[in-house]
């Protein structure tokens, strides 16, 4: 029986705190990454510089910085016409899902992650991050609700204070 109620309370504490299973990225290895990309440039092979392109989008998108958050979804984007391969489509559509989930543009974000899933049904990582976006968007619903029905009391606790002096 504790167990249960110990798993209540986490549930209703990463509800709040909105705990999701996407993994963040340090700033260090955005900085590895950028380097990288600066080498590859420098006499690297075209394989080179897009794989070492994709590991820097994806440690943008996956930073705590807004901005880099952004930048990697700016990258992202640049590139998403120059795919070769269903596969190559399906990360870039997954990793700009990751940054749109991050930057709090969910709507978007469930959209590339169901372009994703067109491409590859059963994909575990776009039917993880699909249930997370909604569920972010249910819980963005659950206290939009929950803050209107507040002011919407307020209002009317105000007005019946109001009448009653009134009389």
């Amino acid at each position: 029986m504790e167990a249960k109620i110990g798993r209540f309370f986490d549930s209703v504490g990463g509800f709040f705190k909105g705990d999701d299973l996407i993994p963040w990225c340090d700033r260090d290895i955005i900085v590895g990454c950028e380097r990288d990309v600066a080498e590859a440039a420098n006499g690297g092979s075209d394989e080179l510089k897009s794989d070492s392109i994709m590991r820097l989008s994806w440690a943008l998108v996956h930073s705590r910085q807004p901005e880099d958050v952004q930048r990697g979804i700016a990258m992202l984007e640049a590139t998403l016409g120059n795919t070769n391969t269903p596969l190559q489509q399906r990360e870039k559509l997954y990793l700009l899902a990751v940054g749109y989930y991050r930057s709090g543009e969910y709507s978007k974000s469930l959209q590339l992650v169901q372009r994703c899933l067109e491409i590859a049904p059963d994909w575990r990582q776009a039917l993880t991050l699909k249930k997370t976006v909604e569920s972010r968007i249910t819980k963005d619903g659950v206290i939009g609700i929950g803050i209107t029905a507040t002011a919407v009391g307020l209002v009317a606790g105000g007005i019946a204070a109001a009448l009653a002096r009134k009389k």
